[in-house]
């Protein structure tokens, strides 16, 4: 569920109370309270997500439908493609999804894996990059792959479904946030783990705090974190953090990976490598 407009975002700027324009902040909460789990919203579900009273729910969520950037039956309310807007302008001028996009793509084909770059924002983790999804040449395809007719094709595996771009997840349950929250400054993580319930979603989601505090600090020992099964079954992922040329973290990679690779070890002997190599690469672009 979205954060109530009154509290604090992870990395948000700091303002002064007179600076604040509480009427954005509300219109804010109540477009930020759409989500995967609750596509479609009347005013009493906006005002319990929102954080705010049912009729100042209602007037944003008219105000925006007004504006475009939602439609509405008359009761309930949700997101239209004009919100597609900040995504592209997001994607097309921000240097970190252009910088690592090839090296995300190089992996893929190295590998035939499933490759992610995501930055954290507040309790979540956001996929700003993502490997372009392979697909299976068919042997009748195989001349215009450059092969021989009739030669056997090698396998190809399909990337990971439903990490797409500007997918949030939750950042106690995945590896890049894991990696993301371990580089926070001491003060910075005391202050997001406060009072904060760390959901279960599978049978192997750490939700104790003093668990999870010694898992971030084994991943800041080891420079990298595997979670496995923790945010959905079957999914497995290793992540290491995308450094800038001044040592900060900001970013993190990741590979979703069948149980089969992290049962043999494949993992560690020869993903985890190239994903460091990886991180080593970019740290000088980004």
């Amino acid at each position: 569920m979205p954060k109530p407009h009154h509290q604090a975002v992870q990395g948000a700027a700091s303002i002064a109370p007179a600076d604040l324009i509480a009427g954005m902040a509300k219109g804010m909460a109540v477009l930020e309270s759409f989500d995967t789990e609750r596509q479609r919203l009347n005013a009493t579900l906006a005002a319990q997500r929102a954080g705010l009273t049912r009729a100042a729910a209602r007037r944003h969520l008219l105000t925006l439908a007004h504006l475009g950037y939602l439609e509405t039956d008359g009761s309930y309310f949700w997101l239209s493609a004009k919100v597609l807007r900040f995504a592209g302008s997001y994607l097309a001028s921000s240097r970190l999804p252009r910088t690592v996009q090839p090296t995300l793509n190089r992996l893929a084909a190295l590998t035939r894996e499933s490759f992610s770059v995501t930055v954290l924002e507040g309790d979540a983790v956001v996929v700003v990059a993502r490997s372009v999804p392979l697909v299976s040449v068919t042997v009748g395809n195989s001349a215009a792959a450059g092969l021989e007719a009739g030669a056997e094709v090698p396998p190809v595996r399909l990337l990971a479904q439903g990490l797409h771009l500007g997918a949030r997840l939750p950042a106690h349950a995945t590896s890049t946030g894991r990696v993301l929250l371990a580089a926070l400054p001491r003060t910075a993580l005391a202050d997001w783990l406060r009072g904060r319930q760390l959901h279960r979603l599978t049978a192997y989601t750490v939700t104790d705090t003093k668990a999870f505090r010694a898992l971030l600090v084994e991943a800041r020992q080891q420079d990298y974190a595997l979670a496995s099964e923790e945010h959905e079954l079957g999914v497995h992922a290793v992540a290491v953090p995308l450094r800038n040329a001044e040592g900060a973290t900001v970013a993190a990679l990741n590979v979703v990976v069948p149980e089969s690779r992290v049962r043999s070890g494949a993992v560690q002997r020869e993903l985890l490598p190239l994903l460091q190599g990886a991180s080593l690469e970019l740290r000088a672009l980004l």
